[in-house]
């Protein structure tokens, strides 16, 4: 799956941009083990439930499922825990204000190599209201059902 600017994309968190509003994206490189790197290259994690969260000046990424590499059987990690996020000072700085305001979470967005080392995308996002998710829904139909009308009463 390579896409734009180099990237082979391993994973994506499609409930994300459902479940949130997105406010500000952020690349991080992530601090891994040797088998859960041969484990990515494989295509085995899961966002299931995943988040961010700033500790002590540090970002760490929790809940990111990377599944045993089976070769390295004893020198796996636990597949769960949590993983240092590395960005710039200046970043994290700028990220310690906007975190602390009420309502705002940094949610992982997807997990892809550039250049040989494993990245993620990190989403400054603020949890949507159940109305919200609706409200998008029927306009996603509404504009289905026009352009099926549209197509099927063209030349």
């Amino acid at each position: 799956m390579a896409g734009e600017d180099g990237k082979r994309f391993i994973v994506r968190n499609r409930k994300a941009r459902h479940e949130f509003e997105i406010l500000e994206t952020y690349e991080a490189g992530l601090v891994l083990k040797g088998p859960e790197v041969k484990s990515l290259r494989d295509g085995k994690a899961s966002f299931q439930d995943a988040f961010a969260r700033l500790e002590e000046g540090e970002l760490w990424l929790y809940s990111l499922y990377i599944a045993p590499y089976e070769p390295a059987n004893r020198w796996n990690a636990d597949p769960t825990r949590p993983r240092k996020l590395l960005l710039k000072k200046s970043e994290l700085r700028r990220l310690v204000g906007k975190v602390e305001e009420k309502g705002l979470t940094l949610v992982p967005l997807d997990l892809y190599f550039r250049r040989g080392y494993a990245k993620a995308t990190l989403a400054l996002a603020r949890g949507k209201k159940l109305h919200d998710k609706r409200e998008k829904l029927k306009r996603k139909t509404q504009e289905r059902e026009a352009q099926r009308a549209i197509r099927s009463h063209g030349p």
